[in-house]
C-alpha cells in the first residue's frame, strides 16, 4: 500500500490598509517562519493551502476592499482551492461577530491585538526572542518601525481607538535594538509611524520623549534617512523640530494631519486646535526647519461642513502651499462620536470638494516640482520600472509622495543606493533627471 503524504502547510499572508498593519504583517511572518512554516506576503500564485487575511477597517472604501477580499477567498476555499482561511486585522477586530455570521467559510476572526491566538490555532509558539528581529516586505533599504500601538486622542469622524485600543509606546531600548537589526540587513531609511507620534512616552516615561528617542535612532551605524509620519498638531512638542534641525539623520520632512482649518470644523472634529494656532504653528515650523517639506492630510464633507468652511479650507491650502497634500472624504463610522449626528454633505458634493482640493495643490506641487530644475539632488534608489530608474529625496516618502526618474539607458544607479541627481523637467508629481558624476 501506497504511504500517504501530507502535504506542508503553505500559509499567503495578505495585507490591506495602512503601513501600521503592514508591520503586523511582517511580525506575523517572522513569528511563522519561526515556526518552520512556509510563507509568502500577497502571493498571486495558487499553491498556497492556507491564507491569512490582515484587514483594514478606517473607512468605507476600505472596508470594502476588506469584505470583498475575504468573500473572494471564501469562495476559492468552498471551491477548494484552499484548506483554511483565518482573518484578522482591523475590520475583524471590530465586527467580528457580524463577519463571522455573514461570513461562516472563514475559519477563524482575530483581532488586532490577537497574534498570540492566531499563532496557537496555526500551532505555532510565539517566540519572544524573535521581537525585534522583524523580516520586511518592503524593499531591504527601507522598514516602517512602529513606534508605539493605539490612540488616546478623541477625534470625532475616527474609529481608530475602537480598533486599536488606548495609546501603548514601545520602550527605546526595543525601537534602538530593532533598528540596530534593520541596519545590519541593509536598511538605510526608517519611516517611524503610530497613530499618533507626538504622544510618544507619555505613557511609559510620563512625559513626551520623541525627541530622545530620534537621537537614539539617530546613533545607529548604517541609518542614514529617519522619516516622521502622523504627528498630532495639538500641543506640538516643538523639541521633535530641535531634534530634527541638530541631526542630519532626520529628514526635514514631517507628516502631519491637519484635516481641516474651519474653526467651526475643528471644534467639531475635536481637534483641540483653532485656525489661529495651526497658523502659528506652521509659522514655528517653517522658522526653525528651513525648507523642511510638510505633508498633511483633509477630511473634506464631515457633518456640517458648510460652504463657507469649504472655502476656508480651500484658501488656507493655497496660502500655505503645502509640499504634499491628501484628501480623505468622510465615511460615517458606526460608534464614533460623529455618527450621532446626520451624515449631511451629499456624497456627490464630498467628491466635488475632494477634487476640488486637490486641483489647488495639484496647482502648487507643479509650480513648486518645477522651481527644483536645476537643482541637484540627494536621491534614494527604490526600483526600476520599464525604462526608468525610480527613487525619492529627502521630502518624499514611499508610495504616498513625489518621485524621481532618471532613463536607465543613459544612468546607471544600484537599487538601495544614494546618487545625486540633476532636475531637468518636471510634472505635477514626479521629477526628471540625470545622475551626477
Amino acid at each position: 500500500m501506497k504511504a500517504r503524504t501530507l502535504r506542508q502547510d503553505k500559509i499567503n499572508v495578505i495585507t490591506l490598509g495602512c503601513s501600521k498593519n503592514l508591520v503586523d504583517s511582517e511580525n506575523l511572518i517572522t513569528q511563522l517562519r519561526g515556526n518552520d512554516y512556509e510563507v509568502v506576503h500577497d502571493s498571486s500564485a495558487d499553491d498556497a493551502n492556507v491564507v491569512i487575511i490582515n484587514t483594514c477597517g478606517f473607512i468605507d472604501l476600505a472596508k470594502q476592499e476588506s469584505i470583498d477580499t475575504i468573500v473572494e477567498y471564501a469562495g476559492i476555499k468552498n471551491a477548494g482551492g484552499i484548506d483554511k482561511l483565518y482573518v484578522t486585522g482591523c475590520l475583524s477586530q471590530r465586527y467580528k461577530d457580524d463577519l463571522e455570521k455573514e461570513i461562516p467559510e472563514v475559519d477563524a476572526f482575530f483581532g488586532t491585538l490577537e497574534m498570540p491566538n492566531l499563532l496557537a490555532r496555526l500551532k505555532a509558539d510565539y517566540k519572544h526572542e524573535l521581537l525585534g528581529e522583524r523580516l520586511i516586505t518592503t524593499p531591504h533599504h527601507y522598514a516602517y518601525l512602529k513606534i508605539s500601538e493605539g490612540c488616546n486622542r478623541t477625534c470625532s469622524f475616527c474609529a481608530i481607538p475602537l480598533m486599536r485600543g488606548q495609546h501603548v509606546s514601545r520602550p527605546i531600548e526595543d525601537l534602538v535594538s530593532e533598528a540596530r537589526s534593520l541596519a545590519r540587513r541593509g536598511t538605510k531609511e526608517l519611516l517611524l509611524i503610530a497613530q499618533e507620534l507626538t504622544y510618544y512616552g507619555l505613557d511609559i516615561y510620563k512625559k513626551r520623549e520623541l525627541p530622545q528617542l530620534l537621537h537614539a535612532l539617530a546613533d545607529v551605524d548604517g541609518i542614514d534617512w529617519i522619516r516622521l509620519h502622523y504627528a498630532y498638531p495639538s500641543k506640538f512638542p516643538l523639541e521633535i523640530l530641535d531634534a530634527m534641525a541638530e541631526r542630519k539623520e532626520i529628514c526635514n520632512y514631517l507628516d502631519i494631519p491637519l484635516q481641516h482649518a474651519s474653526d467651526n470644523m475643528l471644534e467639531r472634529m475635536r481637534r483641540q486646535i483653532t485656525y489661529g494656532e495651526t497658523v502659528e504653528l506652521l509659522d514655528q515650523i517653517r522658522a526653525k526647519v528651513p525648507g523642511i517639506a510638510m505633508r498633511t492630510t483633509f477630511l473634506v464633507g464631515h457633518p456640517g461642513e458648510t460652504e463657507e468652511d469649504f472655502q476656508t479650507l480651500l484658501n488656507f491650502v493655497r496660502e500655505q502651499e503645502f509640499e504634499r497634500v491628501g484628501v480623505f472624504k468622510y465615511s460615517h463610522e458606526e460608534s464614533t462620536r460623529a455618527y450621532d449626528v446626520p451624515d449631511d454633505v451629499p456624497a456627490e458634493l464630498k467628491e466635488e470638494r475632494a477634487q476640488m482640493l486637490m486641483e489647488v495643490q495639484q496647482e502648487i506641487s507643479h509650480r513648486k516640482n518645477e522651481a527644483k530644475v536645476g537643482q541637484v539632488l540627494k536621491t534614494l534608489f527604490d526600483r526600476k520600472e520599464g525604462k526608468y530608474f525610480v527613487g525619492r529625496t529627502e521630502a518624499d516618502s514611499p508610495e504616498v509622495d513625489n518621485e524621481v526618474l532618471v532613463l536607465a539607458k543613459n544612468n546607471y544607479v544600484r537599487i538601495g543606493d544614494f546618487a545625486d541627481v540633476r532636475i531637468t523637467s518636471a510634472e505635477e508629481f514626479d521629477l526628471f533627471g540625470e545622475v551626477v558624476g
